[in-house]
């Protein structure tokens, strides 16, 4: 296939496996490895269509863009270290005649372990991740990175992405420390915040996530994610304020 594929990774080692093995049949898989302590590089290695690169990490948009300098080709398939491509997808991309001027949609279906998430706006989800480098990139977003599509086309996909964000409470706590902090230095300067709007903010996205997207559907795990959601929340809009009054100082 001319299409390579890019791979982010760090301390995925529980995953990686899985989705390297998904990619078999691509002739150019690049895993970006962004300072794994554990044993992600090693499984990489086991595998002869993987060429490993070890470099930094400067924000997800920055960071892509970077990895696929990597690529051999000129499409470009995006999939996480804890995604994994299914049949019907790996046989529309070995099929399908892409139009340069067209950025294609996957659609995806999530996992908390081994549990299917049918609801809290997770499932389903249309996500843009192939594109022709030579006409698009992502843009620069530390965080909510996206491909740039304006004046493209966009279609939708055959097939799915298996997504398997999550395998223990520990990892949504990690996360959401992360992205939380991410977002408030991306944004320090330039967006206002305050305490009231962090709770708001924090409060609205559990009630949009278990009750208006029906997350209380999905038993103790829609619970998790809602709370979750809540969390990263208001730790964006409090990190947001704190940052904005250092940077007064």
């Amino acid at each position: 296939m001319n299409i390579s594929v890019v791979v982010l990774a760090k301390n995925n080692e529980k995953t990686i496996g899985k989705t390297l093995n998904s990619l078999i049949e691509f002739d150019d898989v690049v895993v970006y490895d962004n300072g794994s302590t554990d044993g992600t590089i090693s499984i990489a290695k086991g595998f002869k269509n993987v060429n490993l690169v070890q470099g930094e990490f400067k924000g997800f948009g920055w960071t892509k863009n970077y990895a696929t300098s990597f690529a051999k080709n000129d499409w470009i398939l995006i999939i996480d270290s804890d995604e994994v491509v299914d049949s019907e997808l790996l046989k529309e991309l070995k099929n399908k005649k892409l139009d340069k001027r067209t950025v294609y949609k996957l659609n995806f279906k999530a996992f908390y372990k081994n549990i299917q998430v049918k609801h809290c706006g997770w499932n389903n989800q249309k996500i843009k991740r192939l594109y022709n480098k030579d006409v698009t990139s992502y843009n620069s977003n530390d965080v909510h990175e996206d491909i740039i599509t304006q004046g493209l086309n966009q279609e939708l996909l055959k097939g799915n992405v298996e997504h398997y964000s999550y395998h223990s409470i520990s990892e949504f706590i990690i996360k959401a420390d992360r992205y939380s902090t991410l977002f408030a230095t991306n944004n320090v300067g330039k967006k206002s915040s305050s305490p009231t709007k962090a709770f708001f903010n924090g409060m609205y996205s559990f009630f949009r996530t278990y009750i208006l997207k029906q997350g209380f559907r999905d038993g103790y795990v829609g619970l998790i994610i809602a709370f979750s959601h809540a969390v990263t929340n208001f730790y964006k809009y409090i990190k947001l304020y704190e940052l904005n009054k250092e940077l007064k100082k």
